[in-house]
């Protein structure tokens, strides 16, 4: 079970850095990072998975890949920054997180844009003007 792998990885990392901590605070931030990018390969086949369940529904339902995509990209980076805003919180930048996780939310509103249209056309198309 991967799970008691990674919760493993979590715990020792969690009792290293507490160690650390009180010497070198920056080396308890880096063990954070490593455990956090050993966890992220340890799924990453899992993603993969999902990915290709994904691709095979919207190939089934004629949408196109392009979308598809898109909604990937947006996906991808909602988990990326967070990852990025927790390791700027475990670091002690609380304001830095937070302008990470809004950097996000703009990326994700200009990914959103051309389905938000494409969305839109289609209910024009269906409402008789």
């Amino acid at each position: 079970m991967e799970i008691m792998q990674i919760i493993g990885i979590a715990l020792v990392t969690t009792i290293l850095a507490g160690i650390v901590k009180f010497g070198r605070s920056e080396i308890g931030v880096l063990l954070s990072l490593t455990a956090g990018l050993i966890i992220f390969f340890l799924v990453l086949s899992q993603i993969s998975s999902v990915f290709q369940v994904l691709k095979d529904l919207a190939n089934r339902a004629n949408v196109s890949m392009a979308y598809l995509g898109t909604i990937l990209k947006i996906v991808g980076i909602a988990y990326i920054a967070d990852f990025g805003a927790q390791i700027c919180r475990d670091a002690g930048e609380g304001a830095l997180a937070a302008k990470v996780e809004f950097a996000a939310k703009i990326l994700v509103l200009v990914l959103a844009v051309p389905i938000i249209v494409a969305v839109l056309q289609a209910l024009l198309k269906i409402i008789p003007t």
